[in-house]
């Protein structure tokens, strides 16, 4: 008897589309890069390091280097060959180094050859060794088709 009615008529639920319900399910940020893995100074690693992260190297390392991003710290040494793909030295490398972009900055130093498809350096940075230019990956080349079968006829 003294209930009050309520004088809002309810709104209608909008239909949730398959298309709404997968675009709230999909992430709506890009994935976080990760933190790179940090040889801090004082430490002495004896052996491979091996992966395709980024390490940051401040102490000492004797032994092959094979990461995707390298950074070397002014105070960073590494004794043994590098390969990356982009390679940052700030300290000392003893040995060869393989890498797509390799940066020397001013307080570098390297003693071993370097194969790389661009090189840059500082002024300051000391290098002893050959420079030596890797092809670029041609991505645009098409495979070689294999040659026909030679035909040879009887007459």
């Amino acid at each position: 008897m003294f209930e009050k009615a309520n004088k809002t008529p309810a709104r209608p639920q909008a239909e949730e589309t398959p298309m709404v319900r997968n675009a709230a399910a999909a992430p709506s940020a890009a994935p976080k890069p990760k933190a790179p893995s940090l040889i801090g100074p004082g430490l002495c690693i004896q052996g491979n390091i091996a992966g395709e992260a980024e390490v940051q190297i401040d102490g000492l390392v004797r032994g092959d280097v094979r990461v995707g991003k390298l950074s070397l710290g002014p105070q960073g040494r590494i004794e043994g060959s590098v390969v990356a793909v982009v390679a940052e030295i700030r300290g000392q490398i003893k040995g060869p180094m393989k890498a797509r972009q390799v940066r020397l900055y001013g307080t570098a130093h390297v003693e071993g050859d370097i194969a790389h498809e661009q090189l840059a350096m500082e002024t300051g940075a000391v290098f002893e060794g050959r420079s030596v230019r890797l092809p670029k990956p041609e991505a645009d080349a098409p495979a070689a088709a294999p040659a026909p079968p030679a035909v040879s006829s009887a007459a």
